[in-house]
């Protein structure tokens, strides 16, 4: 590991803002934050742009970006310090272990920004937005609880859009080409480090928001693994 990273992660573990593994605060973020505003989450959120950004259009909300990369973590954290931008924090860990740290119902949205898209069928379990992530995202939405996905890779837009329809879960918004709408919401207009990389090289940002509003069952898994094979071998 680089000397840049090394100062970083050392630094982190000294900013008020974030917290490492957090233990026993399921329930407790309306007393870190000292307020009762709504909880939105930024998973995989890199140097967290989106949290950030959030948290400056929506004081009276709350943010956490959630990403195991320390190095990243710290430019967001240092930049919401910097800006006193008290309702924005960031969790360092894994992002299947989110429901160690909230509890049912607690938190009102969650963002997935710019994942990795694990493009490699084996590996689809991986994916943010596959249904084995979802089943976590949905125990600590509240009722009604927003999931948004932003992103350059139109092979996770289009997964995630199959994971939508097998599901039969509600689709409230959908654009494969965000910056050619006549009108984008102001949150849309948010830039990530990894949206200005192009990494798909599409020249396409895709979105998506929608709602886990009924049970996931397990079975469906096996049809989603069949659907993708099946891509796969086209």
């Amino acid at each position: 590991m680089g000397q840049k990273k090394l100062i970083r992660f050392e630094a982190i573990k000294h900013f008020s803002n974030v917290l490492e593994y957090p233990q026993d605060m399921q329930g407790k973020w309306k007393d870190f934050f000292k307020n009762d505003g709504q909880l939105t989450l930024e998973l995989a959120c890199g140097k967290g742009e989106y949290a950030v950004g959030l948290g400056r259009m929506f004081p009276e909300r709350n943010f956490i970006g959630i990403d195991l990369k320390g190095n990243r973590i710290w430019r967001g954290a240092k930049t919401a310090l910097d800006e006193g931008l008290a309702n924005v924090a960031f969790v360092r860990s894994h992002i299947d272990k989110i429901t160690d740290y909230f509890q049912n119902g607690e938190v009102s949205e969650i963002w997935i920004t710019f994942p990795d898209p694990q493009l490699r069928g084996s590996r689809a379990k991986k994916r943010l937005t596959h249904p084995r992530f979802l089943r976590l995202y949905q125990r600590i939405l509240q009722p009604g609880g927003l999931v948004h996905l932003k992103t350059d890779s139109p092979d996770l837009y289009q997964f995630t859009l199959a994971v939508i329809n097998l599901f039969e879960l509600e689709l409230l918004e959908k654009s494969d080409n965000v910056y050619a709408q006549a009108s984008i919401k102001p949150e849309l207009l948010i830039k990530t480090h990894y949206e200005g990389l192009d990494i798909a090289g599409s020249n396409r940002i895709h979105y998506l928001c929608f709602r886990i509003n009924r049970e996931l069952p397990l079975a469906k898994d096996e049809v989603l693994k069949q659907l993708l094979s099946e891509s796969e071998s086209d």
